[in-house]
């Protein structure tokens, strides 16, 4: 099924990389579960060696994942955190990066836990302001991460005018963009090198499978991110590689039903007299929303509110039963969570205050549930706070 240059995105989500398995017709990618290939003759295969190396399945879902993220290729990984260390391993001992002060708790327990014994040195700004990562920038500056919008205060970067800063002093940009998932916004199309995502989230959709991926455009990453992934061998499994690309098929009209679902209970929560403050980018009181007007297509499905302490944040999330209390988001269902102690947990309890992360702060992945339950089930719980 070969697609033109006009196709558009939902068409891209289920026909790239997709193609009818040569031996049978079937239209589904096959999951290739094998750990070797017979060879036709010393030196003659058919592409494929070692499963470490080559996958089919895994093939089809980094090209068609790069296809959506409009990248050159994609390179998928054990985890978001795998993905995340792979590019990590673009640098060198005494190179500087520029990072979003709010990143993932988990990004900042790997930069600071890890790669500083590595002699790797990290600066921590707001990238919403172009002129701090402009001052942050070093002559040892070799990449600027971005994540947009932040977990858990969805804070936004914009990411050309950020893009533009940091090439300008030849410094790469790599984007985390699994809160927004390409539905929203793909960085690539406003200057960046590289796209991250947790596949776990949004591209599959379905809290069934754990996994990450890199898209690149720079050959020289393309290169080097291809010999790292097969070298350290953290590689997606065929499995999980079959769940994320029954997951992408769907990706648009589920994304379509987390913005509606997202921005509704958003402004159930803004009204709430419970509620000291909602922070979602679709809501005309977020500080950025013109910017998020301009660089997403819709708002996701991923909001954060203030009750104002922990006994409040923990009444709410021990009442609700509907929304389910986990961490992870992106699912159909809807999860709930609490961010101080559970995904930010790692970073220290001065720097959480310090960008808003407080103990009263709650966390919800909008699922494609009916809206009317959700708002039901909401109301019950902040009855009890």
């Amino acid at each position: 099924m070969k697609l033109d240059n006009t196709a558009r995105f939902s068409t891209i989500c289920i026909h790239a990389g997709q193609e009818p398995d040569p031996s049978t017709g079937a239209i589904v990618t096959p999951i290739y579960q094998t750990s070797t290939y017979v060879q036709d003759a010393l030196g003659q295969h058919k592409g494929y060696e070692y499963a470490r190396t080559q996958n089919p399945t895994r093939a089809a879902l980094e090209a068609n994942v790069a296809a959506i993220e409009n990248g050159v290729a994609g390179f998928a990984f054990a985890s978001g955190m795998a993905a995340i260390g792979a590019v990590m391993t673009l640098l060198s001992a005494g190179d500087h990066v520029v990072v979003t002060d709010n990143t993932y708790g988990g990004t900042y327990r790997l930069f600071e836990k890890v790669l500083r014994k590595y002699q790797l040195d990290f600066s921590y700004v707001d990238t919403a302001n172009p002129d701090a990562i402009a001052a942050a920038i070093r002559p040892t500056t070799k990449l600027l991460f971005l994540e947009t919008p932040t977990n858990p205060t969805l804070r936004l970067t914009d990411i050309r005018a950020a893009c533009d800063v940091a090439h300008a002093r030849n410094v790469p940009v790599v984007v985390d963009n699994t809160f927004a998932s390409p539905f929203i916004q793909r960085p690539i199309d406003f200057g960046a090198d590289m796209v991250l995502h947790s596949t776990t989230k949004f591209l599959n959709g379905h809290s069934d499978s754990v996994g990450g991926l890199v898209v690149a455009v720079q050959p020289d990453h393309v290169e080097w991110l291809r010999f790292v992934q097969n070298a350290e061998g953290a590689i997606l499994g065929p499995m999980d590689a079959w769940l994320v690309l029954r997951g992408t098929k769907t990706l648009p009209v589920r994304m379509e039903r987390h913005n509606a679902n997202g921005l509704a209970l958003a402004q159930f929560l803004e009204a709430h007299p419970k509620v000291k403050a909602v922070h979602y980018p679709g809501l005309p009181s977020h500080p950025q929303h013109a910017l998020a007007c301009r660089q997403m297509r819709g708002f996701g499905g991923l909001i954060s509110f203030e009750l104002g302490s922990l006994d409040h944040a923990r009444a709410l999330l021990n009442h609700t039963r509907l929304i389910a209390l986990a961490e992870s988001l992106g699912g159909v269902e809807s999860l709930i969570s609490h961010p101080a102690t559970m995904t930010h947990a790692s970073v220290p309890a001065a720097t959480r205050q310090a960008l808003g992360i407080t103990d009263g702060l709650v966390r919800i992945s909008v699922g494609i549930e009916d809206i009317d339950d959700l708002r039901a089930d909401l109301a019950r719980a902040l009855d009890a706070v």
